[in-house]
């Protein structure tokens, strides 16, 4: 769903993503983690378009990103807490709208399967402003797969939630990678639901990935008890040190 190879962004007096390598695959979901200024946030944005790399390629479901920009953004979505969606719209009217813009057949159909899917039918006519947090976090996921993304970019999709709301939501974005037809690129400082959600994960330091692998088992094979150790360890130490640990 996702190839990133060679990823570089450099900057006149910063080179924030240096040489980074990666795929999600279908029904996967794939993990960046990092401590802030890692890299990831810029990482994203190049995958979006938003931001053009200075060198490297991206493929989204196979097309490339550089040749063939709108379709394959078209093959694409994203969420995330800080993108909220227009307050003085409706649930309903913000779905309709964004469907709009998509060029979604048979929309009105697709609108009120998302509005049943998502718990969302009861909300249909509020305005998203007035949303609770958890809410509005459900609407954004029924905007972002709106499209029938083949790949799905979220961007600490749980952060402002409380444990309960953020569990109901770890389950449905779990659904959407175990029983349709998308890979998933997540940010996400809570280790624990890194744990829960992921199957792999890519640690990201420097705008460099220092290590790969399953979240449940990196820990044990680089001498930490816990995922957040293994994290807080790596963002802790220079870059040369991390690497030659991780090597």
């Amino acid at each position: 769903m996702l190839g990133v190879t060679e990823l570089r962004k450099s900057y006149p007096e910063v080179v924030a993503v240096d040489r980074v390598s990666f795929e999600v695959r279908r029904r996967e979901v794939v993990g960046l983690l990092g401590p802030n200024g890692a890299g990831k946030t810029t990482t994203i944005n190049m995958i979006l378009g938003v931001l053009s790399p200075t060198s490297g390629r991206i493929r989204i479901a196979g097309v490339d990103l550089a040749r063939h920009r709108a379709r394959a953004l078209a093959q694409a979505n994203f969420s995330a807490v800080y993108a909220s969606l227009p307050g003085n719209l409706t649930v309903r009217q913000n779905l309709m709208f964004f469907g709009l813009v998509y060029g979604i057949a048979g929309l009105a159909e697709r609108v009120g399967w998302l509005l049943e899917q998502f718990d969302l039918e009861h909300l249909k006519d509020a305005k998203c402003g007035v949303l609770s947090s958890g809410e509005q976090t459900r609407v954004a996921l029924a905007k972002a797969v709106l499209n029938r993304p083949r790949l799905l970019l979220l961007d600490e999709p749980t952060a402002s939630l409380d444990p309960s709301a953020a569990q109901t939501v770890r389950s449905r974005i779990r659904g959407l990678a175990t029983e349709g037809d998308c890979g998933i690129l997540w940010t996400s400082h809570n280790m624990y639901e890194v744990e829960e959600v992921c199957d792999r994960v890519l640690f990201l330091s420097h705008g460099r990935v220092l290590l790969e692998g399953d979240p449940r088992r990196l820990p044990s094979q680089h001498g930490a008890s816990t995922l957040e150790e293994l994290f807080i360890r790596l963002a802790r130490e220079p870059l040369s040190e991390s690497l030659e640990q991780a090597v």
